[in-house]
């Protein structure tokens, strides 16, 4: 429970904390050969760097391990300092890897961690959810991975990255949507830490600076919507729910109305979406509301958040523990009530099946 400023206390819901191996040594240890043997990507390969660095003071763990990485110490800022009832962890990971074998193991090896050192962790283990890493460019490994971790009662989704070589729309990833609808785990797009397969940020190529990168990465979740709805992937598999974690479902509503513009009058290019774009974002799509979304403490901040129906689509995340974490304090004041109740756990709660205890959701 969150003591609010106004003396209310709420349930919070924390969607999106990014969890790493210790160390490259500790990643190696987890996996199976012949990878264990072979040449691996530091976690921080990136091209921008964040000033002042890219996690927040006090993050690392025991012997100066890999923020995000010591259980103990993740509960110890979430869930009792900042009052976080349940966090969903997301691993991060070295985004797409020219050798798709390669990936399918790196990714394995980060879900066995999961599991094992946060999931079923004896003491905070009941209040973490995780995040199942599946390879898009290998089904087959994605499927094995969900056949073996994905009835895990607290695996609520699946996590692929944001940065891909194809639009997720496209045919050859249907089999994954298809295997994400029937377990009932939703997909959640995320920037990866790693550079991999470096694909410019932006449709123009590479920003300047990291201020730049950060901007407008994000956004690049409106092509892989555009594409998924324009492609028929949610008529075709009505059961799939997407989260596009980075944030930027503050941009939603002009995108939408661009979208939609041309939705009607060129429904004969795609049949199988006779729907207006709009229609298709309700129950399907869903955003993580970090740090850097606006319109910022408002008095039109409720006005902007019930255009689209984002109010229904937003979840709380802090990005644990990168520098530019989300508090709960900083985020518009002018919410009524109801909004905040959603963005702060109830529309988690709903899309991952998470119990509130009834104490701890009354007011």
């Amino acid at each position: 429970m969150r003591l609010l400023p106004d003396g209310t206390r709420t349930p919070v819901i924390d969607a999106s904390v990014h969890i790493f191996f210790a160390s490259n040594a500790d990643m190696r240890a987890h996996l199976r050969e012949p990878f264990t043997s072979r040449g691996i990507p530091d976690a921080e390969m990136d091209w921008y760097g964040a000033p002042g660095g890219e996690y927040a003071p006090g993050t690392r763990g025991p012997g100066k391990s890999y923020p995000g990485s010591d259980p103990d110490l993740v509960a110890q800022h979430l869930l009792i300092e900042r009052g976080v009832d349940v966090a969903v962890l997301h691993p991060m990971t070295r985004g797409i890897l020219p050798d798709r074998h390669l990936t399918t193991a790196v990714l394995s090896a980060h879900n066995d961690m999961l599991v094992t050192r946060w999931l079923e962790h004896e003491v905070h283990g009941a209040r973490f959810r995780g995040t199942l890493r599946v390879n898009p460019e290998d089904i087959t490994g994605a499927l094995r991975d969900i056949a073996r971790w994905g009835e895990h009662p607290r695996v609520v989704q699946l996590g692929i990255p944001l940065q891909s070589r194809e639009l997720y729309g496209k045919p050859q990833f249907w089999p994954l949507w298809e295997a994400a609808a029937a377990a009932g785990l939703p997909v959640a797009l995320h920037i990866e830490t790693g550079e991999s397969i470096g694909l410019p940020p932006t449709p123009s190529g590479h920003t300047r600076t990291y201020e730049q990168y950060l901007g407008f990465m994000a956004l690049n979740y409106v092509y892989h919507l555009m594409n998924m709805i324009a492609e028929g992937v949610f008529e075709r598999f009505p059961g799939l729910r997407v989260v596009f974690a980075d944030g930027a479902g503050d941009m939603l509503t002009p995108f939408s109305w661009r979208m939609d513009t041309f939705g009607r009058p060129h429904l004969e290019q795609t049949p199988w979406a006779p729907r207006m774009p709009s229609d298709y974002l309700p129950g399907h799509v869903h955003f993580v509301h970090g740090a850097l979304d606006g319109p910022g403490d408002t008095e039109f901040a409720g006005d902007w958040l019930e255009f689209t129906g984002k109010a229904d689509m937003v979840m709380f995340g802090s990005s644990y523990p990168h520098w530019h974490g989300a508090d709960l304090d900083a985020l518009p004041s002018t919410l009524r009530p109801d909004q905040r109740d959603k963005l702060y756990w109830r529309n988690a709660a709903r899309l991952y099946g998470i119990d509130i205890p009834a104490p701890a959701a009354a007011r």
